[in-house]
């Protein structure tokens, strides 16, 4: 039975003991190696990589990634017990009698996390399994109370996927690169506790919030060869969760976390030796870790040394992988059926299910594919589709949380064509945005502020310098509105030709070399001349009307 959590937190609390950890101490001979070798950004190992040999020298190393990914889903209550899941909760709150593994309680499964699974290996074109088997997998840890995981090592319940995903290429980085990673399988599975390491008492606290929580394991086979492309790849899995709301992705809170496997070898011979960079906590890290991991181990093998079977840790600060443990003895994690848990099925339609089951009882692949939302590679090809943007804007807007929506909200509002606002949401939004490292719905300025501005633009009212100014005024002042701005500023367009030929005749008089050069054919001289009429009236001058003015006094 799935015990309550009422009465825990005193429990668990006498149960937190002082844990002794030792790490062995290694040092290397060659550490100063960095210092020696260059690390290639994640482009240039990319493009190098896909350069042909050279005939007086042999092939280059590359270096070949997979990747773990472990997605907490997005359910109220834990895999096999009713308790809450949440991030912020006091330590040891969310914890029943089964997280802590007390003795006579039982597994009950949560369909929301079957659900989120099935939907999940859908929408990565895996094969879903109509039955699937649960395991259990022996270790120890302090935060895993009953000493072993509830996983599906011999039969998960989705397999032989396939991840497309983009990323920015080019000698401008403006050009979308498209490939693919194949998804091995996709496997439930329980996530432990947490230690929460006390270096200054020495101690090690327990909290078993996180413990039995649902996790998607997300296995990649090993097709990346870079840093980038696996950043990527991360990138596009977690933008097609949070489109599935199977997972928050939220990588700093532990949401998403990755483990990558890295080798190094030269094309045509078998794989080398892979270490494994556990825990990774963001996209830009990854990127990071995984090249100078394979910068390391090219090093090592290019002065013949030999790579270890390890598993690594990323020091964000440094830039480096850290050795935590060895991995050349084969770890016997002494898998065995869980005997709690029967074979899990999954039907193709109501029909099939068996008679007298309860419809909340049984998940259905008919229901899920349903209900499966946009992809984010769909969006991408609409947004191209019905808005004649280019395909790395539709790149940008999709990527960036909240940016498509914010595109497609001004877009209803304003009478401007889909590429302006582009342009204003890529540089000006964007670009004060990134400037205070702010995200989309922390913009000061609406989408239907933005769209104001554009109207009055496109309206006549007021000139794009003008537009620009302002959007930096609502900026500074989000509580006004553009027409406010522009009235108490009195940054309006200036309609009377009268006083804009006074002026442009004015310009003309005093540059009697400007005019002559013009005269002469030198035809962008009027540029220079329609800059100073503009500084004249403020900006507020239209300058096609300013243009033909010139050009009707310089002829």
């Amino acid at each position: 039975m799935a015990g309550s959590s009422a009465g825990m937190t005193t429990l668990l609390c006498n149960m937190n003991k002082q844990v002794a950890i030792f790490y062995p101490t290694i040092t290397y001979q060659r550490h100063s190696w960095c210092v020696i070798r260059r690390i290639c950004m994640s482009v240039s190992r990319c493009q190098s990589q896909a350069q042909t040999k050279r005939k007086s020298a042999p092939q280059e190393l590359v270096g070949v990634v997979g990747l773990e990914i472990h997605a907490q889903i997005h359910s109220n209550t834990k895999l096999f017990s009713g308790s809450q899941v949440g991030f912020q909760a006091p330590p040891n709150s969310l914890v029943s009698f089964f997280d802590a593994s007390l003795p006579g309680t039982l597994p009950v499964l949560n369909r929301r996390c079957v659900e989120a699974a099935v939907m999940t290996g859908l929408a990565l074109n895996c094969t879903i399994n109509r039955k699937s088997l649960f395991d259990r997998k022996h270790y120890f840890y302090a935060d895993l109370p009953a000493g072993y995981q509830i996983t599906q090592q011999r039969l998960p319940i989705a397999v032989d996927g396939t991840l497309t995903y983009s990323h920015l290429g080019g000698r401008k980085r403006n050009a979308v690169v498209t490939k693919s990673v194949r998804i091995k399988q996709i496997q439930l599975e329980q996530d432990s506790g947490k230690s929460l390491h006390d270096d200054y008492r020495n101690q090690t606290l327990i909290d078993l919030n996180r413990a039995g929580v649902g996790l998607m394991e997300l296995v990649m086979e090993p097709d990346m060869s870079c840093g980038e492309e696996a950043a990527a790849a991360v990138r596009e899995m977690q933008l097609i969760l949070q489109a599935l709301g199977t997972c928050q992705g939220n990588m700093a809170e532990g949401q998403l976390r990755v483990d990558a496997n890295v080798s190094v070898h030269r094309p045509g011979d078998p794989w080398g030796i892979r270490t494994e960079v556990k825990n990774i906590n963001s996209a830009r890290n990854l990127a990071r870790a995984i090249d100078y991991e394979i910068q390391r181990q090219m090093f090592v093998l290019e002065s013949g040394g030999t790579v270890q079977n390890e598993t690594r840790s990323f020091d964000g600060k440094t830039g480096h992988t850290i050795p935590m443990r060895d991995k050349e003895g084969l770890q016997d994690y002494r898998f065995m059926p869980e005997p709690n848990l029967p074979p899990l099925m999954v039907y193709e339609a109501c029909s099939t299910a068996p008679p007298g089951v309860a419809p909340s009882q049984v998940v259905v692949l008919e229901e899920v594919r349903e209900r499966l939302p946009e992809l984010p590679s769909v969006r991408r090809q609409r947004l191209v589709e019905t808005y004649g943007i280019l395909p790395e804007h539709s790149f940008t807007l999709v990527n960036e949380d909240g940016l498509m929506d914010y595109f497609e909200a001004v877009i209803r509002e304003t009478k401007a064509g889909p590429r302006k606002v582009i342009g204003w949401v890529m540089n000006e939004l964007q670009g004060l945005l990134h400037q205070q490292n702010l995200s989309v719905s922390q913009s000061p300025i609406s989408p239907q502020a933005l769209a104001q501005i554009l109207n009055l633009q496109e309206n006549g009212q007021i000139s794009s310098s003008i537009a620009k100014q302002v959007f930096q005024e609502l900026w500074k002042t989000p509580g006004k509105t553009a027409q406010q701005i522009v009235k108490e500023q009195d940054l309006g367009m200036v309609n009377d030709s009268t006083e804009i030929h006074r002026i442009c005749q004015k310009v003309v008089d005093s540059h009697p070399d400007q005019v002559q050069a013009i005269r002469s054919g030198n035809k962008k001289v009027l540029n220079k001349l329609m800059g100073l009429v503009q500084k004249e009236t403020k900006g507020r001058a239209d300058p096609v009307l300013v243009r033909a003015i010139l050009e009707q006094k310089t002829s």
